[in-house]
């Protein structure tokens, strides 16, 4: 049987706590990939099964996010109002 080279993508992921309970997620890099779970970890769990899926349905964007992911980063901005 032959080795079937396997690539290890990584995407960033966006956690929302809820008020209600729960978290929601979603990835910047993938337009439309969004999750929810009760805990954190099945946040997590859930998030990484839609990434799957969407790059199953979508491979171009395999190359494209590889190539965007060093561009990406996250900063916390603070801003006053009254």
């Amino acid at each position: 049987m032959a080795n079937k080279k396997v690539k290890v993508l990584e995407y960033n992921a966006v956690f929302l706590e809820e008020k209600e309970g729960g978290y929601s997620v979603w990835v910047p890099a993938l337009p439309g990939c969004t999750s929810q779970g009760e805990t954190f970890e099945e946040a997590v769990k859930n998030i990484r099964e839609a990434i799957e899926l969407y790059l199953e349905s979508s491979p171009d964007i395999i190359e494209y996010g590889d190539e965007k992911k060093e561009k990406q980063f996250l900063v916390p901005i603070k801003v006053s109002y009254a």
